[in-house]
């Protein structure tokens, strides 16, 4: 093999009497083909772990997922009522004013992030027979029944179901997801195929940003969230209408009322109705604190009573 390569490098010229050696043919361009199909094999990965996600509801929170999803390499559709194009277009997503165009791209997963009173319209409104039948379906609601039996009874058994609720927003996370809880229930998935393996592609964009990933039946995070999320809002909601403000002599527990209170005010009214109206928990705990309420003043002004009656019939008996 060699020899053969050799004889065919080196010419003779007799007239001259000497060798004369030519140049071998360069013949290197396999050589790189390795790392041309390790190329292509990375981005063949790269493509199987990236998800096409549509996100119905381009609002704030909306948007503050978009950030991350779009950092993480993942393609972006918007659709919302209102003209969020600029918002879109800064994030590298494409935004479709008409939801026909927006399913006609095939998503691999549709997002439902609009309010809680209005999701019932957006889903019907969503031309779903353009969308592949396979197509996975989550949503970003804070309350969890609603929702689930809503995209249960809207949905053909076909579309797989996926319900979360990442505890935290704009605010919450603007320093980053580490250590926040997703909760989610995996409400119905198929499988077989990759609907599973997608299924984890999506809770793996909150799990690599260090969220703590709670698996929890929607029934029980709506009992969990009526007091860890509508008593904080009411609370919150309750302190800003007495117009607090900071002084020179603040404690620590006065100023974590303050950033209560701007925590929640950020958040609409819209927001709080619906934590109210779509949770049956809340209804529940409203009366509680009521009644807690009043059991406080009893003991307050049935103290203050005593302490009236002790100094009336004191005074009297030293008269």
């Amino acid at each position: 093999m060699f020899l053969n390569s050799l004889s065919s490098a080196i010419s003779f010229v007799p007239a001259a009497g000497r060798l004369r050696c030519r140049p071998p043919a360069i013949r290197a361009m396999d050589a790189a083909q390795p790392f041309d199909m390790e190329a292509q094999a990375s981005d063949l990965m790269d493509r199987r772990v990236r998800l096409k996600i549509a996100i119905i509801g381009f609002g704030n929170f909306g948007q503050f997922l978009a950030q991350t999803f779009a950092r993480q390499g993942h393609t972006l559709l918007a659709h919302s009522r209102t003209d969020h194009s600029a918002a879109a277009a800064s994030l590298g997503a494409s935004f479709f004013s008409d939801p026909n165009d927006l399913c006609e791209q095939h998503p691999d997963v549709v997002l439902l992030s609009s309010s809680i009173l209005s999701t019932a319209t957006v889903l019907r409104a969503l031309p779903i027979q353009r969308l592949r039948r396979n197509t996975l379906f989550t949503e970003v609601l804070s309350v969890k029944e609603f929702p689930k039996n809503l995209l249960l009874k809207h949905l053909p058994p076909y579309f797989d179901i996926l319900c979360t609720h990442p505890m935290f927003g704009p605010e919450s996370g603007k320093d980053g997801w580490d250590g926040l809880p997703l909760v989610y229930e995996k409400v119905r998935i198929g499988d077989y195929g990759d609907r599973a393996e997608r299924c984890k592609r999506f809770l793996d964009i909150f799990e690599r940003e260090g969220c703590r990933m709670v698996e929890m039946s929607c029934a029980e995070h709506d009992a969990c969230a009526a007091e860890t999320q509508f008593l904080t809002h009411t609370v919150g909601r309750l302190l800003s209408m007495l117009d607090l403000k900071s002084t020179q002599i603040d404690t620590k527990g006065y100023e974590a009322l303050l950033k209560l209170v701007q925590n929640t005010g950020s958040d609409s009214f819209e927001l709080y109705n619906g934590l109210f109206m779509y949770n049956k928990n809340s209804t529940e705990l409203l009366e509680r604190l009521d009644m807690a309420f009043d059991s406080l003043k009893k003991d307050l002004f049935g103290k203050l009573h005593d302490v009236l009656r002790k100094q009336l019939f004191e005074d009297s008996s030293e008269n």
